[in-house]
């Protein structure tokens, strides 16, 4: 069956510039949810993307509610296709990744297979994805749903969540969760710089982590 659901609010520039500062790692510094299957892997390195979730399902080969959920998005969304485990059809190329350029699509992400890499490198689409099949979907409109919530890599995702993905992974996280992940992932970058600068001074990594004293804390009261 087909369903519909209306387009996500955007989230604000200002929300995602500052989502845009932060490494997924960083957040995975401090945090142990929201981290797509790192078996999504981008197939153009070095970017990194922030948008809202535009949350897509395709069932098997047919793939009909991509091209129409391109047919709404705006600049800045990035889609987030669920695949329902099909690890057999390609579902999108080189015409949908030209088809979401156009669109001003920020990104895409698939539980899934894709074909056509020249193509995404060529039209310069951000896309992360599980491979690469030469077997495609079809334009069937037998099933398939927009805007509901899905499940990416193990993570649920609402519409209208927050994604940012670089080469490190994706992350998703709500738009109400950005400043605090802001908060809290910015000073751990900016720290990390005179961090190196004493290694270089001779200075052991366990004395500047803690690591160390919780180590030998932990081994004297296991004594």
């Amino acid at each position: 069956m087909i369903r519909i659901n209306p387009m996500p609010l955007p989230i604000g520039r200002a929300l995602l510039d500052k989502l845009a500062q932060i490494d997924p790692v960083t957040v995975g510094h401090f945090r142990e949810w929201g981290f797509v299957d790192p078996d999504i892997r981008p197939v153009i390195s070095g970017r990194r993307v922030v948008g809202t979730a535009v949350t897509v399902i395709t069932a098997a080969l047919d793939t009909s509610m991509i091209p129409y959920a391109l047919g709404l998005a705006r600049p800045g969304d990035v889609l987030v296709i669920d695949r329902l485990g099909d690890m057999r059809h390609a579902c999108m190329g080189g015409v949908v990744a030209l088809a979401a350029k156009v669109a001003g699509v920020a990104g895409v992400i698939i539980d899934g297979l894709a074909c056509d890499f020249h193509e995404f490198v060529q039209y310069d689409l951000p896309v992360w994805c599980r491979g690469e099949a030469a077997l495609t979907g079809k334009s069937l409109a037998t099933d398939g749903a927009l805007n509901v919530p899905v499940a990416c890599g193990s993570v649920a995702v609402l519409p209208g969540d927050a994604v940012l993905a670089d080469s490190g992974g994706v992350f998703i996280c709500s738009r109400d969760e950005i400043e605090e992940i802001y908060e809290t992932a910015l000073p751990m970058q900016q720290r990390e710089p005179a961090t190196l600068e004493r290694l270089r001074a001779g200075e052991k990594l366990g004395a500047i982590s803690g690591s160390a004293a919780k180590v030998e804390a932990a081994w004297k009261k296991a004594k």
